[in-house]
């Protein structure tokens, strides 16, 4: 049950909390001709080898919790020093844009304190790179496997052509294995950052509303959140968190920026939020 008011947004435009340097239009500029070489690169791997058996064996792999136990906070500072190779926006280490998402929304909604955990750790299911997987597996854009790609994943699904469920018909159609209106919580994502630390979360100790579990789990599903694609998959509960998906998402796009927060000051009232809302040592 939700647990969580409805959208009140109290910043009209997201230029109150981006960078004045940079206009909206200039985030998520992924032009082939533009685009650094590392992101092309990233993704060219991410649509060859996201599968639906793969999926499966990530599932598997990660969903056994069995490769660290520590708090959330120390999860959060292993990525003090981690880039993401895929995102054209910034070139901070993860800890870094984490705080900077969670302090655009304790300006925004101040009232808000799940919200604000929600922008601190959504990213912290990076730490999969760390522990050595490809960051075509960690990192960047999300999208439904079982199933035809919309034409709205980044680079136009150009990449797809090598992969091999887009010759099976059945993982190819554009049902796939679901059915209609199945709901997201049955649809398999492609893996990565945000799908482990949703099922992290789901397997231990947490009180975060289903609006920020959301968050966690569909922040890099922009096909959905920004193109209105796979709306044939969504249920009822799926459209009605689908307003606080965009919310967060104004946060963690136009939030990013070279400035640094003050992390040494912010963390003593972000720790007691995250042990407020996911407490204890966490198996990972």
């Amino acid at each position: 049950m939700s647990t969580a008011a409805a959208v009140h947004v109290q910043l009209e435009d997201p230029s109150d909390f981006r960078p004045e340097h940079k206009d909206k239009t200039d985030f998520r500029d992924f032009r082939i001709h533009t685009v650094p070489e590392r992101v092309i690169k990233v993704y060219t791997a991410m649509h060859k080898n996201q599968t639906y058996a793969f999926v499966k064996e990530k599932m598997s792999t990660w969903c056994k919790f069995d490769h660290a136990q520590m708090t959330m906070m120390e999860a959060l500072d292993m990525l003090s020093a981690f880039i993401d190779e895929c995102d054209p926006d910034v070139d901070v280490p993860n800890a870094v844009h984490a705080y900077q998402t969670a302090e655009g929304i304790r300006k925004a909604h101040p009232d808000k304190e799940w919200l604000q955990v929600a922008g601190l750790i959504h990213d912290v299911g990076k730490i999969m790179a760390i522990w050595g997987e490809p960051q075509w597996c960690v990192v960047g854009d999300t999208f439904p496997v079982g199933c035809a790609p919309s034409k709205h994943i980044v680079f136009d699904a150009q990449f797809f052509n090598d992969n091999p469920d887009t010759n099976d018909p059945k993982l190819s159609s554009k049902l796939g294995v679901y059915t209609e209106n199945c709901g997201l919580e049955n649809v398999l994502m492609s893996w990565g950052h945000d799908e482990y630390l949703y099922r992290v979360l789901k397997a231990n100790t947490c009180h975060l509303p289903d609006e920020a579990m959301y968050a966690v789990r569909f922040h890099s599903f922009y096909p959905w959140h920004m193109s209105g694609d796979y709306m044939y998959l969504c249920n009822n509960k799926d459209l009605e968190m689908l307003p606080w998906v965009n919310e967060f998402n104004k946060f963690d796009l136009y939030t990013k920026c070279p400035d640094m927060p003050d992390i040494d000051t912010l963390r003593e009232y972000y720790s007691k939020l995250v042990d407020k809302y996911v407490p204890g040592k966490l198996k990972w």
